[in-house]
C-alpha cells in the first residue's frame, strides 16, 4: 500500500535526512532506527522531536507547502520510506486508514511539543535533567546507565547549553544523588532525591 511510487533510503549514524530551509522530497516514514529533528535559533540548537520506527517526518511543508522548518539527522542506522505527493494520495485513495495514520502521528507530535514546551517554560534545568536521568535509569538505583547522547546533544534535548548540563551533572554528583560509574556511565545513589527534583 505504501510502496507505490515510494523510495526506500538508508542512512548511517550521523547522516542528514534533510536540512532546514530546503524543499521537502516527501514525507519520511521511519522503518527502523532513530532520527533527531533539530532547529537552530540565535546560534543555539534545540531538539524539536525524535522519531523511531513508525514515526513520520517533514509533514508540515508536505501538507502546508513551503520549506522544511528543521533539520533531521539519524542517531543510529536508519531506514526510511520516502513518499511523494502522488504516492501518498494513491495510498489514501486505496485505504482511507492511511489518512488516519498520519493524522494520528500529527496529533501525537502536537501533544509531545506541548509537553516539551511545558517542561522548558516551567521547569529549571536541574529538574529537566533529573527527569531525563530517571528515564535512562529506568527509575532504579545502583544499575549503571549511559546518557545515550553526548552532553551537547543532551543540552539540545533539554533546551539549554552544554555548560549548564555539565554544571547540573556535577551538582548532582556532589550532592550524592548520582555517581560516575566510568566510561560515560552513571548510577543513581538517591532515587528519592532524584524523583523529588524531577517533580519540582
Amino acid at each position: 500500500m505504501l510502496s507505490v511510487n515510494a523510495v526506500e533510503r538508508v542512512f548511517a549514524t550521523g547522516d542528514t535526512l534533510f536540512r532546514a530551509g530546503t524543499e521537502p522530497a516527501g514525507i519520511h516514514l521511519v522503518l527502523s532506527g532513530r532520527v533527531r529533528v533539530t532547529r537552530s535559533r540565535l546560534g543555539r540548537q534545540y531538539v524539536v522531536h525524535t522519531e523511531g520506527p513508525g514515526g513520520t517526518l517533514a509533514e508540515i511543508p508536505f501538507f502546508e507547502g513551503g520549506l522544511l522548518p528543521a533539520t533531521a539527522a539519524a542517531t543510529e542506522p536508519t531506514r526510511c520510506l520516502v513518499l511523494n505527493r502522488d504516492a501518498l494520495r494513491a495510498a489514501m485513495q486505496e485505504d482511507p486508514a492511511v489518512a488516519w495514520l498520519f493524522l494520528g502521528r500529527l496529533s501525537t507530535r502536537v501533544r509531545e511539543l506541548v509537553e516539551r514546551l511545558d517542561r522548558v517554560s516551567t521547569q529549571a534545568i536541574p529538574a529537566r535533567l533529573a527527569s531525563f536521568l530517571l528515564t535512562r535509569a529506568n527509575s532504579t538505583e545502583a544499575r549503571p546507565f549511559t546518557l545515550g547522547l553526548t552532553q551537547g546533544q543532551l543540552a539540545e534535548e533539554l533546551g539549554t547549553v552544554r555548560e549548564l548540563v555539565v554544571r547540573a551533572l556535577a551538582q548532582l554528583r556532589d550532592a550524592g544523588v548520582i555517581a560516575s560509574a566510568g566510561r560515560g556511565r552513571y548510577v543513581v545513589r538517591d532515587l528519592a532525591a532524584l524523583t523529588k527534583l524531577a517533580g519540582s
